[in-house]
C-alpha cells in the first residue's frame, strides 16, 4: 500500500516507483483483453436496468426487468460451473455475443414512443431481455475461470472492467438519451454493436498459449484436486474408488492411468458433480455469504427505493422526473467502478463489514422515502456514490480473497462457482424491490407527494 500523503515515506519518486512495482509483470494485451471482457460482458446488463423506466414504463415495478436481467444469469451460474469445462473458451465467447446482439436487437425492435407510456409490448422485451441475461452469466463465469490462466493482473482488469462498464453503461444511456436526445429504439440498437468488441478483444488482443496450455494440461491430469494438505476438509465425503481425486476427473471427467481400468461414464460423472458441491459448501460463508448480503441491500435499493428518491424539479438539476432514475445509476456506477479499479492499491480482506455498511444504506434511503429529512439531492448523490463504492470493493476483493487463499488446484472451479451469488442476491433484491417500490410510492402518494407517478 502506499504511504499517506504528508507522511515521512512520501515523496513524488517514492510514489512513482511503488506505482511501477504494482504493475511490474504486467501483461498489456491481457489487462487490456480482460479490461474490455469485463467491460462488454456488463455493459448491457448496466444499459438494460438504465432503461427499465422507458422499457416498462412509470406504472410497472421496474423489479419486473431486474429480475428478467437476473434470473436466467443465475440460473446458468448455479448449473453450467459444473460441465461448462467441456465447451472450449472460444466457443463458448461466439455463443455469448450471438445471444447478447440476439437479445438486444429484439428489445431495440419492440420499443417504441408509446410502449414507453402504455407499457405495451412488455412480454417480448423481456424476452430480448433473457437471452441478454443467458450471455452475461455465462460471461461472467467463463471470464473469471480464465483469470486462473493468466494470474492476479487479469483479475485487477476484470473487476476494473466491470466497474467501467457500469459507469460508461448508465453514463451512455443517459447522454444518448437525456442530453443527446436520441429515442430509445436508436440508443438500443446502437448498443446492441457492443458485444463485437468481445470477439476482437478474446481472438486477436488475448495471447492464446495460457489457456491453450491450461485446458490441454488439465485433460491429461497432470495437476491434482485437492492437494493433500487441503483434504481433510473433505474428508467426510466418501472418497471415490482410485483416482477420484485427480484433477482429470475433478475438471473433465475423464479417469487418470489406474489398476482397475476405466468406469462407468455416468457413475464419473455423478462423482464429479458430488465433489463439486461438496466444495462450494466450503465457499459459502467465507465468500459467497458476503457477496450475497451486499448485493441483495444494494440492488434492493437501486431498483426498489432509488425510484422514489425525487425532489420537485425547481430544486434540482433536471427537467424531467424520469431523469433522476438514470443519474442515480451513473452515480452509483461511478463509485462501483472506482472501487472495482482499487485492488492493486487497496486490498480489504474483511468481506462481512462493508456488506453490512450497505445494509445500512438500504435503511437510511428507506426511511428518507418515507418521512424526507435529506435536504436536498445532491445529499442523495453522495449516499448513492458510497453505496457503489461499497458494493464494488466486496465484489473485487471476495475474487481476489479466492486468488489469494483457495489452492491453485481448486481455484478456477472456486471462482466460477462463487460468481452465483451475485446473481443470486439480485434475484431476491428484485423481489423485494417490486415490493418495495409500490408500497413506498403509494405511502408517498397517500401524503401528497406524487412525484414516483410523473415522467
Amino acid at each position: 500500500m502506499l504511504p499517506p500523503p504528508g507522511s515521512p515515506g512520501a515523496s513524488w519518486a517514492i510514489y512513482r516507483a511503488r506505482f511501477r512495482a504494482l504493475f511490474e509483470g504486467a501483461d498489456v494485451r491481457v489487462c487490456i483483453a480482460f479490461w474490455l471482457f469485463g467491460l462488454i460482458n456488463n455493459v448491457l446488463y448496466v444499459i438494460i436496468l438504465s432503461a427499465a423506466l422507458d422499457l416498462v414504463g412509470p406504472l410497472v415495478p421496474k423489479g419486473v426487468v431486474l429480475l428478467a436481467d437476473v434470473v436466467p444469469s443465475f440460473v446458468v451460474k448455479l448449473t453450467v460451473p459444473y460441465f461448462i469445462h467441456v465447451v472450449p473458451y472460444s466457443v463458448r465467447v461466439l455463443l455469448f455475443v450471438g445471444l447478447s446482439v440476439g437479445g438486444m436487437l429484439l428489445i431495440a425492435a419492440t420499443t417504441s414512443a408509446e410502449s414507453q407510456v402504455d407499457g405495451s409490448n412488455i412480454p417480448a422485451k423481456l424476452a430480448g431481455i433473457v437471452l441478454a441475461s443467458l450471455s452475461s452469466g455465462g460471461g461472467e463465469l467463463s471470464f473469471l475461470g480464465l483469470t486462473h490462466f493468466y494470474g492476479p493482473f487479469s483479475l485487477a482488469a476484470w473487476g476494473s472492467g466491470t466497474g467501467g462498464a457500469g459507469l460508461i453503461g448508465a453514463g451512455a444511456y443517459m447522454a444518448a438519451t437525456t442530453w443527446f436526445g436520441w429515442s430509445v429504439k436508436a440508443s438500443l440498437l446502437g448498443f446492441s454493436l457492443l458485444p463485437m468488441v468481445m470477439l476482437l478483444s478474446f481472438f486477436f488482443v488475448l495471447p492464446q498459449d495460457p489457456w491453450r496450455r491450461g485446458t490441454a494440461s488439465r485433460s491429461k491430469g497432470y495437476a491434482q484436486v485437492p492437494e493433500r494438505e487441503h483434504e481433510e476438509q473433505y474428508d467426510d465425503l466418501p472418497e471415490p474408488d482410485e483416482r477420484m481425486l485427480s484433477s482429470s476427473i475433478i475438471l473433465d471427467g475423464r479417469l487418470s492411468p489406474g489398476r482397475d481400468g476405466p468406469k462407468p461414464r455416468l457413475a464419473r460423472m455423478l462423482q464429479q458433480l458430488r465433489w463439486h458441491l461438496k466444495k462450494s459448501r466450503h465457499l459459502f460463508f467465507p465468500y459467497m455469504f458476503p457477496l450475497l448480503l451486499v448485493y441483495v441491500a444494494e440492488y434492493t435499493t437501486n431498483q426498489g427505493v432509488t425510484p422514489t428518491l425525487l425532489f420537485p424539479l425547481s430544486s434540482t438539476p433536471f427537467k424531467h422526473f424520469r431523469s433522476f432514475y438514470p443519474t442515480y445509476a451513473t452515480i452509483y456506477q461511478l463509485g462501483v467502478f472506482i472501487s472495482r479499479s482499487s485492488i492493486p492499491f487497496v486490498r480489504i480482506h474483511a468481506l462481512y463489514p462493508p456488506s453490512l455498511l450497505q445494509w445500512a444504506n438500504l435503511v437510511l434511503l428507506v426511511s428518507h422515502a418515507l418521512f424526507p429529512f435529506i435536504p436536498n439531492v445532491y445529499c442523495i448523490f453522495v449516499v448513492i456514490f458510497w453505496e457503489g463504492l461499497l458494493g464494488g470493493a466486496v465484489y473485487v476483493n471476495t475474487f481476489a480473497e479466492i486468488m489469494d487463499v483457495v489452492p491453485e488446484s481448486e481455484r478456477e472451479f472456486s471462482l466460477a462457482a462463487t460468481t452465483v451469488s451475485d446473481s443470486a442476491g439480485i434475484c431476491i433484491a428484485g423481489v423485494l424491490g417490486m415490493i418495495l417500490e409500490v408500497w413506498l410510492c403509494s405511502w408517498q402518494v397517500r401524503r401528497g407527494r406524487d412525484y414516483c407517478r410523473r415522467t
